[in-house]
């Protein structure tokens, strides 16, 4: 669990900017001996085991709005999600009890659902054959609690991690739907010396620098973590060198936490939630992704007020590197799907 750390300059610690190697992609150095399957594996079989209290993110909290239900198939599940007048999020089964119309496509009268087949009236109360679910909100993902699906004890409330204020921070979420399974997706983000070979053009100069080998089965997910030195890429030779922690606190999120250089406290969460499968049987898995970008320079409180231009620009930049992760996480699930899965 230990790792030998580079040597920052005082320079390169007083500002966010930083030279990256010069070198070309095939120059650099191989990370395929330090990578080991076994690790990564160990690593997500303790992540798989952590409890989730039933939990799934089921969108960006800015896509339920009050008056346009949300549908949503989560874990195989038909959900429908809606918000009454005082902005309150409510989820339940997405077929009308009656007799199965599809009330994400129903209009929303007040605080309650119409079905447009037949005009029965459904609301947070509940109807015989027809009971909401648990929800919570936290301010920038919508999650909906399935204990018929999840099968643990039910918690009150999902397990979020550690934020930068809200209200100093700049949030962002972006999503991207694959061919695999949930466990596909953390194994992807449990795997952290693949980004400046895979993902050149948005990292560089990585090395892993902490690595939970050996870790026990029962590891506390705070200490069962990785930790890299990286360089967000700029533009050329230019980038932004940062320490970051990746550690997964339940079985289908992973959390990195810049933990040095700038943007202290920063977070970028990645929430896999099954959906059905398609229409080849294949799994579907949704990946919610929020970047909760913080910086305690004077310019940071200019960018926060440029969010509506910067927002969009972030979720290209992660769909970038989602097209790439997708694709890596779908071939996981194929080759462990026919037996060809390495070790």
């Amino acid at each position: 669990m230990t790792g030998q750390p580079r040597r920052r300059t005082a320079s390169a610690r007083r500002t966010p900017l930083g030279l990256i190697g010069a070198g070309r992609w095939s120059e650099q150095a191989p990370t395929w001996q330090a990578a080991r399957p076994a690790v990564i594996e160990a690593a997500l079989k303790r992540a798989l085991a952590r409890p989730s209290g039933n939990w799934y993110v089921l969108a960006a909290s800015h896509r339920v709005r009050h008056g346009t239900p949300l549908g949503r198939t989560v874990a195989g599940v038909e959900v429908v999600a809606w918000r009454d007048g005082d902005g309150a999020l409510h989820a339940a089964p997405g077929a009308c009890p009656h007799l199965g119309a599809p009330l994400a496509r129903s209009p929303q009268i007040d605080d309650r659902l119409v079905c447009h087949w037949h005009g029965l009236c459904l609301g947070a109360e509940g109807f015989p054959g027809w009971q909401p679910y648990p929800t919570y909100d936290d301010g920038a993902l919508a999650w909906v609690r399935l204990d018929s699906v999840g099968g643990e004890e039910p918690t009150p409330r999902p397990l979020i991690p550690a934020r930068p204020d809200p209200d100093r921070s700049l949030p962002v979420v972006a999503t991207a739907v694959g061919h695999c399974e949930p466990e596909d997706i953390i194994a992807n983000r449990l795997d952290p010396w693949h980004g400046a070979w895979f993902h050149p053009y948005a990292f560089a100069d990585l090395a892993v620098v902490e690595s939970p080998a050996g870790a026990p089965p029962q590891a506390d997910a705070a200490a069962d973590r990785f930790v890299v030195e990286v360089a967000f890429r700029l533009r050329g030779r230019l980038g932004v060198p940062v320490r970051a922690a990746f550690t997964a606190p339940e079985p289908r999120t992973v959390v990195m936490h810049i933990i040095e250089g700038e943007g202290v406290t920063s977070v970028v969460e990645t929430h896999a939630t099954p959906m059905a499968p398609d229409d080849r049987g294949r799994p579907r898995t949704a990946v919610t992704e929020l970047v909760a970008a913080y910086s305690g320079r004077p310019g940071f409180a200019l960018a926060r007020k440029a969010a509506p231009l910067l927002r969009p620009l972030v979720r290209r930049s992660a769909a970038r590197l989602w097209r790439d992760d997708i694709a890596y996480a779908e071939r996981r699930w194929q080759l462990r799907s026919t037996g060809r899965f390495p070790g």
